[in-house]
């Protein structure tokens, strides 16, 4: 990338817009990230939910003051001012709507987990892109965790294929991004990696403590997701290969948002987005589904 893009967030509710700021303006940051540098803003915020709306000022007044971002009030005027639009907002419910105000400017776009709460807006966000001819891609930081990465190009000694997964990680709850749409995701979507996708089925058991979510691949291979609440906060992974497991601690030296990142700048740049977008939208309907099979005592759903 040899020159640099500028630009703008849409939704500053959310720890990520500082974080995304510090790496992409800094060159001094230890984890810089080269090829863009954030203008300006939009705040967003949802009303009925606390966790987006008792956020918005304070972030916008950092990334304002300490950063020298300009703040402006709409998506529509975010994306005529910028290269990139990144979609901050922490709310999945707003990220279709506000997707389709900034389609017309037709600039290539990240959207932040998650990237909807129904599956069947996920499908409309890659229609319009697609349509419009719009590179964009939407992840979890989680999915680019560096012992992940080094697994995936580096097999242990003798394994050739990835037979079945174990992934573990903190899961609290939030009713307006239900179930694991919230910090479930990031599980889920490091765990499409692994396997790639073609999940067909998956079997929750929820309790006050986890989520064990069951998925069964169209190859017949089997992963599981725990979601844990009340207990650590840590993530880490088994990866079953055919001649044995690999555990991986994920726990990097590099933060993921700067990995994520990494990955996400070449994406926008070339139009060669690294994630296949039907295994994004896979991620938002296997949590659709494991979400349903949880409200109805664990029965199997087929996604």
């Amino acid at each position: 990338m040899p020159d640099t893009k500028t630009i703008g967030l849409i939704g500053l509710d959310t720890s990520h817009v500082v974080a995304f700021t510090k790496l992409l303006n800094d060159p001094k940051n230890e984890h810089h990230v080269a090829g863009g540098k954030v203008i300006c803003g939009f705040p967003g915020g949802s009303p009925d939910f606390e966790a987006s709306i008792s956020r918005v000022e304070g972030f916008t007044k950092q990334l304002s003051e300490e950063f020298g971002l300009e703040i402006l009030d709409s998506p529509a005027a975010v994306a005529e001012k910028c290269d990139y639009v990144f979609i901050e907002s922490v709310d999945g419910r707003v990220h279709l709507e506000q997707f389709r105000e900034t389609l017309p400017f037709k600039k290539p776009t990240f959207i932040d987990k998650p990237l909807a709460v129904k599956s069947s807006d996920a499908r409309e966000i890659y229609k319009l892109a697609a349509d419009a001819g719009i590179p964009l891609i939407s992840a979890s930081g989680v999915r680019y965790d560096e012992g992940i990465s080094a697994a995936l190009a580096s097999p242990p000694e003798g394994a050739t294929e990835v037979r079945g997964a174990d992934i573990f990680g903190p899961m609290q709850i939030q009713p307006t991004q239900p179930g694991l749409y919230w910090y479930g995701i990031h599980t889920v979507d490091a765990l499409n990696r692994i396997m790639g996708g073609g999940c067909k089925k998956v079997q929750t058991d929820a309790s006050e403590h986890a989520h064990i979510v069951t998925g069964e691949w169209a190859d017949g291979r089997v992963a599981t997701v725990r979601g844990n609440r009340g207990c650590h906060s840590g993530f880490g992974v088994t990866i079953h290969w055919d001649n044995g497991p690999q555990f991986i601690k994920l726990a990097p030296s590099k933060p993921w948002y700067a990995s994520m990142l990494d990955a996400v700048m070449p994406s926008l740049a070339t139009g060669k987005v690294d994630i296949n977008p039907a295994d994004t939208i896979e991620v938002i309907r296997l949590i659709e589904a494991a979400n349903e099979s949880a409200d109805h005592g664990g029965k199997s759903v087929n996604l």
